[in-house]
Parts: C-alpha cells; structure tokens; sequence
C-alpha cells in the first residue's frame, strides 16, 4: 500500500517490504531496524577544537556547540581539572564530538 504522506518511504533490509522511515521494526518480517545515521552538523571542527584547546576549561567550545548546561559545569570545575577537556579534544580530532542536537561535526571549515 503506498504512502499517503510525501515522506519518502525505505526498506527493510531483512526482507526489502516497503516501510515508513521512522519505524522500529518492520511489520511485514518484524526485524528491527537500525537507528538512521546521524545527520551532520552545521558546525565546524576547526572553531570547536580551537575553543577546546585554547579555551576548554571555560567551555567555549561546549557553548558553541549549544551544551550550554554542561559548558556551565566545565565553568565550575575548570574543565574537570583538565580531563574533561583532553577527553573533548580527542573526540573533535576522531570526529566524534557531536552538537546539541546528537549530530557529529564533520566539516572542518
């Protein structure tokens, strides 16, 4: 039965049924479906690992990312006397270090 909305529609990958995008499982085979990938950020690399580096322990790089909240708590403990920051400096250079919204920054200018 086709879709009666515009969202593009996916497979399944178990058994190739047609299915809504935003479904768990399919529900001609009922396998579950993986989580789609994470969508890339507008934020750049080069910005966030140069407020990390230099600024890391104020959370400069957290605040332009939009964790305000835990960028408050690097304020407070200093970056976590520095292991906080070291941790986020390897997460921007691996290219794992994520906005707000959970998606990866990928661009680096």
């Amino acid at each position: 039965m086709p879709s009666t909305d515009s969202t593009p529609m996916i497979f399944c990958r178990a058994c190739g049924k047609q299915m809504h995008p935003t479904a768990t499982a399919c529900p001609g085979c009922g396998a579950v479906q993986s989580p789609p990938a994470t969508l890339a950020s507008d934020k750049r690399i080069l910005p966030a690992l140069l407020f990390c580096f230099f600024l890391g322990w104020l959370g400069v790089h957290r605040f332009y990312v939009g964790k305000n909240g835990t960028a408050i708590l690097e304020i407070l403990t200093l970056g976590g006397l520095g292991i906080w920051v070291l941790v986020d400096l390897i997460l921007i250079i691996a290219g794992s270090f994520t906005d707000k919204a959970g998606n990866r920054l990928t661009q680096w200018v």
